[in-house]
């Protein structure tokens, strides 16, 4: 069976035209990616566009350390400064002791992230700033951070289930709470 498309049952469109935020400056970004993602051939841009128009938990963050793991070994292939592009926000992480020198463009940084990257040589860019610099996207490294590491998709699934990973949601951990070695009582 399918969707009678004469009778009426038209396929709506649900993709995003542009983002539900009403932040100026994203707004801005958006008219700015979709001319570059209209007058250049650039997949690049077309991705970012994308990616702007997306939601803040289709957004997700990405923690610094993951940042200088994924880059460290290509920057060394290249032999080349190469910009690391990610459409959300880059945030600290106190276990990288030492931060290499990067130059990376993002929606937003937090401010010890931002310092830390300023005191190793680094820059930090705005998307307005790497239109400049790489309308194309030329000589950059495009990264979008772990989507399913919220804490909310950590209960997704059936808990208690032989080789599921699914977290319960349990009121307590204590003696008394959901302990017991089987069933106890009728439920």
């Amino acid at each position: 069976m399918g969707i009678d498309l004469i009778a009426g049952g038209k396929v709506k469109n649900t993709n995003r035209k542009g983002p539900s935020s009403e932040n100026v400056y994203l707004k801005l970004l958006v008219k700015l990616y979709r001319f570059l993602a209209r007058r250049t051939d650039s997949k690049f841009n077309q991705v970012v566009l994308k990616r702007l128009y997306m939601s803040k938990v289709n957004r997700p963050p990405m923690a610094i350390s993951r940042v200088a793991r994924y880059v460290r070994g290509r920057t060394e292939q290249k032999g080349s400064d190469k910009i690391v592009v990610i459409v959300g926000t880059i945030t600290d992480d106190p276990r990288l002791l030492e931060i290499p020198k990067l130059t990376i463009c993002a929606l937003k940084f937090t401010s010890t992230v931002r310092a830390r990257i300023l005191k190793a040589g680094g820059e930090c860019l705005t998307f307005d700033q790497l239109a400049l610099r790489a309308p194309t996207g030329s000589n950059t490294i495009l990264l979008r951070g772990p989507k399913l590491s919220r804490t909310t998709c950590k209960y997704w699934g059936a808990a208690g289930l032989p080789n599921s990973s699914a977290r319960a949601y349990n009121r307590s951990k204590g003696r008394n709470h959901e302990k017991a070695r089987g069933r106890k009582g009728k439920w």
